[in-house]
């Protein structure tokens, strides 16, 4: 069956982790179906119910935007459950932060912090129907097995379904020890299970927020101070309320609202507006204040994240000392952002996809002077996140256009307003040195000074105190053996808006990291792979990756004129990888031709879904190392959409080979893990074929090459 719902806040019992951790038993009785009928509804926990039909209900409290989590996690709950897959419905979980805490999703930890407690979910179902069949049967509870949905007993081949042990099920208390299963025993974790959402996707049924319509609604768009900072000092209406269609234009906090009976209607009513902007200070700003901005903040001392052993001097050394920067970045997410809000007397009722829907819901609640639990906030699917739909901005825009208006609002960014006005990838500077010994041809020191705006710092001023150590993650904890290992940090805010991006500050610091030791091994005359190999011996989960990707690419074949091969590999949120790619310059314009991607992310729950994670890893980063970069002229973006800030073609696309090393240590994430090493890996590989280096992103445009 494998149904899919999203819903709201629905009558539920209120479920979820007690106090002391312990799950909380509860059971819903005689609810009524769709078809009038009663069915007795077993709920042991937040996460799982048990119809009296058979029926498997799972809520999935995390956000679905393609990385298929609403499988992953049903996964979990119904192998340990034992359940029949055909039998087992996902649910988008309500947005309820007294059932399911902070409801949030990002920094690949999905699985991760549900590896436990999902299967935890389900195996408590299984365990209390275990025993409710023995006491069914009359038999001792030790020569049960459950599977696929029913209770047998092997001795007297008698059976129960699932369906039958519900009422006698929700009246056991609560089992205080839980056997989980072993890996052996999977029968669903750790195969490619189809994802429940593709079905919807494909035939259009899929429901996303900027497809929801309600009666009375109108349509929104808001105009907003082009440059950074800036506000609205007045503006004239008359032209834009002539047109067919508009309704209404309201002065928000972001700007001014144009309302219509159409989203096309709102847009042409916002091009008639006449606005005088106050520009302010950001006005000032552009790429090169930024970049000498930067560079005047890398002369200073920096927090020292870590610091190992001292650097060697004297005669038979050498130092070498490089500049690597990376620009700012947009998450340019397929479905701009769009929410729908009714903001009525005492209550606020919004559609909307979102990666942090309870930070949403209680800011709305602030917003409208109004308790938490009269926000309800409907969870749809998203068009792409990467961290952006993590910020409540763009929904706290719809609340404030239909408080204003009176009436139900669609707010839709276009594509330009979500270009122009995102919060970006920061930008960095990274100031990387290193001590070696010719001789030897050992690495001696390494030092990483990284310059770099602090988006925690921007979010929440006054929250960062020396070392942000969010930026210097994948910096301070370098992985290789090097005697003496310094890392430092250096705050430099802009007024360009920042956040989260797919793998954070890990796609900055693995660029500088592993393109910097590429020159290294050259400069002693190493090969890149066993010099890694070598440095990687304390870490072998890294190393074994470095290892496959290497075998898998070919490393050390002949190649073409115009051929080279790279690689890089990077360990971040839980996982390890390696890239191994292949690329071919001809004329100077770069074509990435293969890339062999390993990766360890610990007991994997769906291969295929590594697989894709890895695919979009690699076309996402691929796309922001060739020409991504986002520009600032007078205080403002330069670009606006997919002409000027152009992602990878599907003819541009390398055959992407993944390559998963089997592992049962600690589990890791895998949406984010598969960008960092990619842009490394290519401009390592760009050196190999021309003698080239690159050391600023994006490529196109790097020493006349075209991307």
């Amino acid at each position: 069956m494998n149904d899919i719902i999203l819903v709201s806040r629905r009558t539920f019992l209120a479920l979820g982790l007690g106090a002391a951790g312990s799950l909380v038993l509860g059971c819903r009785l005689g609810a009524g179906d769709a078809d009038g009928t009663s069915t007795t509804v077993f709920e042991p926990n937040a996460y799982l119910a048990l119809g009296s039909d058979g029926t498997v209900t799972v809520w999935v409290p995390e956000a679905e935007m393609g990385q298929g989590v609403l499988t992953a996690l049903a996964v979990l709950v119904a192998d340990e459950a034992e359940a029949d897959w055909k039998r087992v419905r996902v649910e988008q979980a309500p947005v309820d932060p007294e059932r399911f805490g902070k409801m949030s999703t990002g920094g690949s930890t999905s699985v991760r912090e549900g590896w436990k407690p999902l299967r935890l979910a389900g195996a408590t179902v299984r365990e209390m129907l275990l025993t409710a069949a023995a006491s069914r049967l009359g038999v001792e509870r030790a020569t049960l097995r459950a599977r696929e949905g029913r209770i047998l007993h092997p001795a007297s081949g008698r059976s129960i379904p699932y369906g039958e042990l519900v009422e006698a099920a929700a009246g056991l208390p609560l089992p205080e020890h839980v056997p989980l299963k072993k890996p052996s025993e999977f029968r669903l974790i750790g195969t490619p299970v189809p994802r429940v959402d593709t079905p919807a996707k494909v035939t259009g049924a899929a429901a996303f927020a900027i497809d929801v319509r309600r009666d009375t609604m109108l349509y929104a768009v808001i105009a907003r101070c082009p440059v950074f900072g800036g506000t609205v000092r007045r503006f004239d209406d008359a032209a834009a309320l002539k047109l067919p269609g508009v309704r209404k234009v309201l002065r928000v906090p972001t700007g001014v609202a144009v309302l219509a009976d159409s989203t096309w209607a709102a847009i042409r009513g916002r091009e008639a507006l006449e606005i005088q902007w106050d520009e302010g200070e950001g006005a000032s700003w552009d790429d090169r204040r930024i970049h000498r901005y930067l560079e005047e903040r890398a002369s200073a001392e920096g927090v020292v994240a870590r610091s190992e052993g001292s650097p060697p001097t004297g005669p038979g050394t050498r130092r070498l000392e490089h500049r690597y920067s990376v620009p700012f970045l947009a998450h340019a997410p397929m479905e701009p952002l769009n929410a729908v809000a009714d903001v009525r007397p005492g209550r606020c009722e919004m559609w909307v996809g979102s990666q942090s829907p309870t930070r949403l819901q209680s800011q709305a609640a602030k917003l409208l002077g109004i308790d938490v639990r009269q926000v309800t906030v409907h969870q749809m699917f998203l068009g792409g996140g990467f961290g952006r739909r993590a910020w409540p901005d763009f929904g706290l825009e719809a609340v404030e256009v239909s408080r204003a208006a009176g009436v139900p609002v669609k707010l839709t960014w276009t594509r330009e307003d979500d270009m122009r006005h995102d919060f970006y990838r920061p930008v960095s500077l990274h100031v990387m040195a290193a001590t070696v010994d010719p001789s030897s041809r050992r690495v001696l020191a390494w030092h990483h000074k990284l310059v770099a705006p602090s988006i925690l710092e921007q979010l929440w001023p006054g929250s960062v105190h020396g070392v942000d150590e969010m930026a210097v993650s994948g910096a301070k904890d370098l992985p290789y053996a090097i005697p003496a290992i310094r890392v430092e940090y250096v705050m430099a805010n802009t007024p360009v808006p920042i956040m989260w991006w797919r793998s954070v500050y890990a796609s900055q610091n693995a660029f500088a990291n592993e393109a910097f030791l590429d020159e290294i091994a050259r400069a002693i005359g190493k090969d890149p792979v066993k010099l890694r190999l070598e440095l990687l011996e304390n870490a072998p989960r890294l190393r074994k990756v470095v290892e496959v990707a290497a075998e898998g690419i070919g490393w050390g074949r002949s190649l073409p004129p115009g051929h080279g091969l790279g690689i890089a590999c990077h360990a971040s949120f839980g996982s390890f990888v390696a890239h191994a790619a292949e690329v071919a310059v001809e004329r100077g314009r770069v074509r990435v031709l293969r890339v062999v991607a390993a990766v360890d992310c610990g007991p994997v729950v769906n291969p295929d879904t590594i697989a894709a994670q890895m695919d979009s890893a690699v076309v996402y980063g691929l796309s922001a190392a060739l020409r991504g970069r986002i520009r600032i002229r007078g205080g403002a973006v330069v670009e606006g959409n997919w002409d000027d800030y152009e992602p990878l073609r599907l003819d541009e696309t390398p055959a992407v080979e993944t390559r998963i090393v089997p592992s049962e240590q600690s589990i890791g994430g895998i949406g984010e893990p598969g960008l960092p090493p990619i842009a490394p890996a290519v401009v390592n590989a760009i050196f190999a074929a021309t003698g080239t280096r690159v050391r600023s992103l994006p490529i196109a445009g790097q020493h006349g090459l075209e991307a």
